[in-house]
């Protein structure tokens, strides 16, 4: 099939039932858990590289950069595939985009339940704990992204509206609930009720892993570090500022910040130093154009380097990234480069950031170490202690700008290292809701694409998606009046 030939199709009335109803019977999961707890885990983490029907769902990383796509720091020169996204268009309740993100997220705890449910005592053996670990990392990850998607969840004074109504709690007898009780967690428990879950799972991630000493196969794998690191996101979200301090600091210990090569080598292998969790492609799971790769980088020969929609730094962000800092040769200035080899990689502000490999076996990084230094520096920063937040950060900056040397810091220079450091890798939009912040595209020298130059305040209700017709017309314990805005 041609290029021009593939439909865009990201506003829809396709539907796809959930997922999270799938569970094997708890005595045969345990029996294929005692024999090989990989066929679980490699189950899980195909899921989170999961291609189906469209080339713009492809796993985690696709909700990821529908997300981004929905800030001010991408630009794009082309309507394409996460479009409707960048367009703040793709939240309805009978959306593509909304019935996948929510399928994804419930899947991957119905994958994790398998695992959990298998153990109503929970492990005993080191690798069961290794295996529980996992699961439960897995889906308290999955209970901290479903309210920052489905929901507004921010209250006006920076604080979270913990009576907010959340998602379904999807548990399993082993949690210590009844089979009455587990059924009415499907309703709309609140945000604080989620919330809680998810650090419950987390917290009992860290101490699995931590009681099985575990070693993990590969980088593919949730290991220790990484349910820190979950942990870690968790505490920032919730603004827990010592515990995600030090939770971060907990997960990047062992790892190397990624040097001047480390910073141009593409961002497309979790071997780089700084790697903490992420998915190695080969031939076998790649998936070519519907791929992150395929939409991110401009010097692939995918949608975007072929310029059918390529990837653009802000030019506002663009000119907050100082001369002498290495990363700002991850983009082109605003006179373009004829150098590059890509149609998509010439423009003015094209990113050049993530790589190529040539045969489509870039690895998705989900985690790594510069993000666990920046969260312990906001949560110092938090606090007022800008000069331990300064201190914190310059491990980070000492390998982008050597010239860097405050000896404070406030949130907002964390937030800005932040957007100019995590780039197109899937947090903008988050911060951007946990920090009560809108967007304004429409600014004197805007490259935003014509049409597109949104200015939307935060709290608007195109930030929060909308429950899935799915779920709502499957879920009794869900009212319509229940629905999002």
């Amino acid at each position: 099939m041609g290029l021009l030939a593939l439909t865009l199709g990201s506003c829809g009335s396709d539907y796809l039932d959930t997922e999270y109803t799938r569970y094997l019977d708890a005595e045969t999961a345990g029996e294929a858990a005692g024999r090989n707890p990989d066929v679980f885990l490699n189950g899980m983490w195909s899921w989170q590289v999961e291609y189906s029907d469209a080339h713009d769902y492809f796993g985690l990383m696709s909700v990821l950069l529908a997300k981004d796509m929905m800030s001010e720091d991408i630009a794009v020169s082309a309507f394409h595939w996460f479009c409707y996204d960048y367009d703040f268009d793709n939240r309805m309740f009978n959306y593509r985009r909304t019935r996948k993100d929510w399928s994804f997220f419930y899947t991957d705890i119905a994958k994790a339940n398998d695992i959990i449910g298998s153990y109503p005592e929970g492990g005993k053996t080191a690798d069961e704990k290794a295996l529980l670990g996992q699961a439960l990392a897995i889906r308290g990850m999955s209970y901290t992204y479903l309210p920052q998607i489905f929901q507004t969840y921010m209250k006006q004074d920076g604080t979270i509206n913990r009576e907010a109504a959340g998602v379904p709690l999807i548990l399993t007898a082993a949690d210590g609930y009844s089979l009455d009780e587990l059924d009415a967690l499907k309703g709309r428990n609140t945000v604080g009720a989620v919330l809680d879950q998810a650090e419950k799972d987390l917290t009992a991630a860290v101490q699995n892993l931590t009681e099985a000493n575990y070693k993990r196969p590969s980088k593919n794998y949730v290991d220790l570090s990484v349910a820190q690191g979950l942990l870690a996101r968790y505490y920032l979200l919730t603004q827990q500022w010592d515990k995600a301090a030090a939770a971060a600091n907990a997960a990047r210990s062992g790892y190397k910040q990624r040097d001047y090569a480390g910073l141009h080598d593409g961002f497309m292998t979790v071997n780089n130093s700084d790697v903490m969790w992420g998915f190695a492609h080969n031939s076998e799971t790649q998936t070519t154009y519907a791929s992150y790769f395929s939409h991110i980088s401009n010097l692939a020969p995918g949608y975007a380097g072929l310029n059918y929609c390529a990837k653009l730094i802000d030019a506002r962000l663009y000119s907050q990234i100082a001369d002498d800092d290495y990363r700002k040769d991850l983009y082109n200035g605003p006179a373009g480069d004829s150098s590059q080899p890509t149609s998509g990689a010439v423009l003015p502000y094209a990113n050049l950031k993530f790589g190529s490999t040539g045969d489509w076996t870039m690895h998705y990084i989900y985690m790594r170490a510069a993000e666990m230094v920046l969260i312990e520096a906001e949560a110092y920063a938090r606090q007022g202690n800008g000069a331990q937040a300064a201190s914190v950060l310059k491990e980070l900056m000492a390998n982008r700008q050597p010239s860097w040397d405050k000896s404070s810091v406030t949130v907002e220079d964390v937030l800005l290292q932040r957007r100019i450091e995590l780039w197109g890798e899937g947090f903008a939009y988050f911060d951007l809701k946990r920090n009560n912040l809108g967007i304004d595209r429409n600014y004197e020298g805007s490259n935003h694409l014509a049409g597109y130059l949104h200015t939307i305040p935060a709290f608007d209700i195109r930030w929060t998606y909308q429950i899935p017709q799915t779920e709502m017309q499957e879920n009794s314990h869900i009212q319509d009046s229940e629905q999002n805005p």
